[in-house]
């Protein structure tokens, strides 16, 4: 089963690239996002069933390749809402993170001073 937050976090990266330039190939989405081709094109068509992109082809241009993908009002809608989520899922994660360092500061006895990452013998903890 897919990770809602998974597909929440790709449809978000997909419609940021497409606001940024319309015009990129679903080969220089692939290659941006680091996800299959498959993938981007798999998305690409259920954003268009979803009404938030517009997939456009110019029939005319030499290379038969070219496409445009538009968002749509909703699509602008979908990217307002995903971009909150996802600030609110990375919020989450920051808060937590936060709260690991504090457990680990305490335990290595330096709870209020921040403790450079430089003067750890990093091996030592590897070793021991």
């Amino acid at each position: 089963m897919t990770d809602p937050k998974l597909a929440d976090a790709t449809a978000y990266a997909l419609i940021k690239q497409l606001e940024d330039d319309p015009s990129l190939t679903q080969r220089a989405l692939s290659r941006t996002l680091g996800i299959s081709l498959g993938k981007v094109n798999y998305c690409l068509k259920a954003l268009a069933a979803k009404g938030w992109v517009k997939i456009r082809n110019f029939e005319k241009n030499p290379n038969k390749l070219g496409y445009a993908y538009l968002l749509t009002p909703a699509g602008l809608e979908a990217k307002a809402r995903l971009t909150a989520r996802f600030l609110r899922r990375k919020m989450e994660e920051y808060e937590k993170l936060q709260a690991e360092i504090e457990a680990l500061r305490r335990e290595v006895g330096n709870e209020k001073d921040e403790l450079p990452l430089d003067e750890l013998d990093q091996n030592s903890f590897l070793h021991r």
